[in-house]
């Protein structure tokens, strides 16, 4: 696949998740959407959102619920793009959204290979392909981002690495939607900074690419590390978004 290519099949599924057309992406103003149910969304994601603010870098799509339209209209149209996504001006949303029993909940960014820069790294450890059979022994909690257990079937590839014979790396990828499957990461903490991580994710993204697949990675803009490890191996930024929640969600995750 070429890089323009990736970014076609992110933004036609990010279109499918917001319930917006592709090219309002695109547009240099602001738009707001109503969101709706759609059975090929990403299949982690609670459809209808109350409040989703995403953004390619052009603009910010909003694909709210009737209830906060012109709440987030009047919100999107008063910042620019990237502050919209910032300190102290999602104040001003949190704010307006009190009443409505719901606050800011997610923020984070998303990633997308670069083919010009990715390729196969080594780390110095054995490493190994792996189908569902062969890590289906690993949902331990040491390789919790790289697996989930709640999502089994979700999970269809993974890259390991050990040292003799001990897993001490894992990369995997969950099939968040048909043509995207997102890459999540773990290494054993004696074994860090080593360039493990970066090793695994990126012989993965290429086993994914092989599949006619698009690999994602995603973190918190404040976790460095996990962004540094996205950028050395061979990923770039592609798109933001912030997420609305129930406060009762959100006290259930801070417990």
């Amino acid at each position: 696949m070429k890089n323009e290519e990736i970014l076609e099949i992110a933004m036609h599924q990010s279109a499918i998740d917001s319930n917006c057309s592709r090219n309002d992406f695109m547009r240099s103003e602001n738009k707001v959407v109503l969101s709706a149910q759609n059975a090929n969304a990403r299949r982690y994601l609670k459809l209808p959102f109350s409040c989703d603010l995403t953004s390619y870098g052009n603009n910010v799509v909003a694909s709210v619920s009737e209830e906060l339209k012109e709440i987030v209209k009047e919100y999107i149209e008063k910042y620019g793009a990237p502050h919209c996504f910032e300190t102290p001006n999602l104040h001003i949303l949190m704010e307006k959204l009190k009443p409505f029993d719901c606050n800011v909940c997610f923020m984070a960014e998303y990633f997308l290979p670069d083919m010009n820069s990715l390729n196969s790294i080594s780390c110095g450890y054995e490493t190994k392909v792996m189908n569902p059979d062969e890590f289906s022994a690993y949902y331990l909690s040491n390789w919790s981002n790289a697996l989930s257990e709640r999502n089994k079937e979700r999970d269809k590839l993974a890259v390991g690495a050990f040292h003799k014979g001990r897993l001490i790396g894992l990369a995997a990828c969950s099939a968040d939607c048909d043509t995207m499957w997102q890459i999540g990461i773990d290494v054993l903490p004696e074994y860090r900074n080593q360039g493990i991580g970066a090793s695994l994710t990126s012989k993965l993204a290429i086993q994914i690419l092989e599949r006619d697949i698009v690999p994602f990675y995603c973190c918190a803009w404040s976790n460095i590390k996990s962004v540094r490890n996205a950028i050395k191996s061979g990923f770039r930024p592609a798109w933001v978004q912030v997420t609305v929640k129930e406060n009762g969600f959100i006290a259930g995750m801070n417990r």
